[in-house]
């Protein structure tokens, strides 16, 4: 069963750093993709959806800039800029178009990997209000992309991992059947309620179902879902 992990996408049309990027955040336990062109990191990005993309701007097809306005059209998932390019007015062009971070060339990758902690931190706080989210016995590490259960890391595949994140989100509120599976699976499956019921009941198995218990799943007959929340606040 695969565990999720945080998605980090390379935009580098050097190989020699293209692999010192992806050792380091490979030993980090983050899952990467890379590629070499700003059109095809763009294209990566919208298919793949990485949660942050470190990015060169010498690329040879376009401008790393023009990437950065790209990826701004549609998402705010954090950039940090890895370049050689060191001059005041390259940062702050970068940083103004929202790039989250620059570091340059050559960097030590200790410091790149403390960047990208940091940044999938903030991004975890803008989306949660909070680095990680806490329901009775549950506790998701929206970083890490971890999740443990009474204190032990359980894995969860990653549609499990977003189906429970939703709920954690949404703990205490009555969610409809149509407005999970559009949320979490998108428009095309809000019919797909066997779907939507395997899922909930493989939670189930993993967080467990005690009654009234924080963090149980209840069914809603004939509407819903609701997660049992610690705090209704």
């Amino acid at each position: 069963m695969t565990q999720k992990k945080s998605t980090i996408l390379i935009i580098e049309d050097e190989k020699p750093i293209r692999k010192v990027l992806s050792f380091a955040l490979e030993s980090a336990d983050y899952k990467v993709v890379e590629c070499e062109g700003g059109r095809e990191g763009m294209r990566l990005a919208m298919s793949v959806k990485p949660e942050l993309v470190v990015l060169d701007l010498g690329l040879p097809d376009m401008d790393g800039k023009e990437v950065i306005t790209g990826l701004r059209e549609w998402t705010k998932m954090p950039i940090i800029i890895c370049s050689v390019r060191s001059n005041d007015a390259e940062v702050i062009a970068a940083l103004g178009l929202g790039a989250d971070d620059y570091i340059t060339k050559p960097f030590n990758p200790d410091v790149l990997l403390a960047r990208v902690h940091a940044n999938l931190r903030k991004a975890a706080m803008q989306e949660a209000g909070e680095p990680e989210l806490v329901n009775g016995d549950i506790r998701m590490d929206l970083v890490r992309h971890e999740v443990y259960v009474r204190g032990e890391k359980t894995a969860f595949t990653p549609k499990e991992y977003e189906l429970l994140r939703y709920f954690l989100l949404n703990r205490g509120k009555m969610l409809t059947h149509k407005q999970i599976l559009q949320d979490v699976w998108g428009n095309a499956h809000t019919e797909s309620m066997q779907y939507l019921r395997v899922y909930v009941s493989q939670l189930r198995e993993k967080i467990g179902s005690d009654e009234g218990a924080a963090g149980t799943i209840v069914t809603e007959p004939s509407i819903g879902y609701r997660m049992e929340s610690a705090s209704f606040s």
